[in-house]
């Protein structure tokens, strides 16, 4: 496609968690790009689509916050769960970044063939124009809405953050498809033939994490395209 949408976004607190950590919650010192795409799928989102980021700039130091919050032991499944009589409450100490504001760089990737691209496209920049969300955009956890408006990415940041290396960075989840491991369950979008729209399949199969090492320089943390073709290969996409 190579349009680029330039997307402001920030919020009184933020925590990005590695996956791999299921106690304490220890944020990562900028947005992953998971979250990133978070973002932007709460704003706009087709099964035709995927978005892949680019970049991340940091436009606010970096500041961090440890305090106690309520969590719960086991997901939510089919059933209610009932705090109270359950004993799921558990309190646990989190390190989570306060304060953050980021401009995400980011391309629509078009995982259906013979899609209009154009259309999406002007549907997106009409909802960013207008604040509009299919749900509330968080920033890694629920309990910490964001809000968002439309950027240029020449927004100029308050500090300036240049070679630091942030270590080994969450980039995000491929769902693949397999018999033998069914870890657990997530929905398939198919491409429509002839106009013929089919509801999404259930599908059987395991979540694989995949990482990156992480640099800031100049402010911007620099997403490898290299990753998401690493990512569609798992998922078995042809994009």
């Amino acid at each position: 496609m190579g349009k680029q949408f330039y997307v402001k976004v920030g919020g009184e607190y933020a925590c990005f968690t590695d996956p791999n950590l299921k106690v304490e919650r220890v944020s990562y010192p900028v947005m992953t790009p998971s979250a990133a795409r978070g973002v932007l799928e709460a704003i706009f989102w087709k099964p035709a689509f995927r978005w892949e980021i680019r970049t991340i700039k940091v436009l606010k130091p970096i500041k961090t916050l440890s305090m106690m919050r309520n969590e719960i032991k086991d997901r939510q499944q089919n059933n209610p769960i009932v705090i109270e009589e359950a004993k799921q409450r558990q309190q646990r100490i989190s390190m989570v970044l306060k304060n953050v504001e980021y401009v995400i760089a980011a391309e629509m990737r078009l995982v259906w063939k013979n899609k209009d691209f154009k259309g999406y496209s002007a549907q997106f920049e009409r909802r960013l124009t207008r604040g509009a969300y299919h749900h509330t955009p968080y920033l890694g956890t629920r309990e910490f809405a964001a809000w968002f408006e439309p950027a240029t990415g020449d927004e100029k940041p308050e500090t300036v953050i240049d070679k630091q290396y942030l270590g080994v960075m969450f980039f995000d989840t491929a769902y693949v498809k397999s018999d033998d491991r069914s870890d657990m369950r997530f929905l398939r979008h198919s491409q429509p033939v002839e106009q013929e729209h089919k509801p999404p399949i259930e599908t059987r199969g395991y979540p694989h994490y995949l990482f990156f090492p992480a640099h800031i320089e100049n402010n911007s943390v620099v997403v490898p395209a290299t990753k998401y073709q690493e990512l569609y290969q798992l998922e078995g996409k042809d994009v």
